[in-house]
């Protein structure tokens, strides 16, 4: 919905029988709209980074709804891991460690204001800054590239040989690929590590033009969910 056909803010809306899977999930409708596709898009590439508690990862594009989900989902599985998140607002610092996230990275000009290197990345700024993210990666890291924030949809000039940090790992996550299997694992997730998954905000039916505003303003962090009733 959104892409290949209208009706994301209908009240009522017909979906072709291959987009809807059975679930069972005791949470809100609220809490259960901040999944799709922000939660799974953020446990696909949970999964894709293979992380492993010792790992030092960074999100980069951290105050964005997958991002901070991202967080919510590593630091309630391990709740000890150091993870780094990356804004372009300084305002924004106190948000982030609020949202778990141990150390704040400024991104000035598409590029990180820090020395430090990372296990993993998960890159959600996309194509027009993983050069630059593959400058900040241990030798054996992985990055994943799930974002397109940025606003640049395909790599240019990409030299795999030159570009990508030594015996390193490029992959990627799709919230499209997506199957009733898939979206369980991710209720059991939650379930099992009893992960809190309610939306930064929510707004209202008639409210969408002012929850539109406020992802396009500067205040905007984490997921937004609109309901009907």
């Amino acid at each position: 919905m959104g892409r290949d056909f209208d009706g994301s803010y209908a009240e009522y809306v017909l979906l072709p029988n291959r987009q809807i899977y059975p679930i069972n999930s005791q949470l809100s409708w609220t809490d259960l709209a901040a999944l799709p596709e922000t939660y799974y898009t953020a446990f696909i590439s949970l999964k894709n980074l293979k992380i492993d508690a010792n790992h030092q990862v960074l999100v980069r594009g951290a105050t964005s709804g997958v991002g901070v989900a991202f967080a919510n989902l590593l630091k309630s599985q391990f709740p000890d891991i150091k993870v780094s998140g990356t804004t372009r607002s300084v305002q924004k610092t106190d948000q982030l460690i609020a949202a778990g996230f141990d150390q704040v990275v400024i991104d000035d000009q598409n590029h990180l204001q820090t020395t430090r290197s990372f296990d993993r990345v998960l890159e959600l700024i996309g194509p027009l800054t993983v050069k630059d993210t593959f400058q900040h990666v241990y030798e054996g890291g992985i990055v994943c590239i799930t974002g397109l924030l940025g606003g640049q949809w395909t790599l240019n000039d990409f030299d795999p040989i030159m570009d990508l940090a030594p015996n390193s790992y490029l992959t990627s996550g799709y919230s499209g690929n997506v199957s009733a299997e898939k979206f369980n694992d991710l209720l059991a997730f939650i379930d099992q590590y009893q992960v809190k998954v309610t939306p930064e905000k929510i707004f209202s039916l008639p409210e969408v033009p002012d929850a539109h505003r406020y992802l396009a303003s500067q205040q905007s962090f984490g997921k937004v969910v609109v309901k009907v009733d």
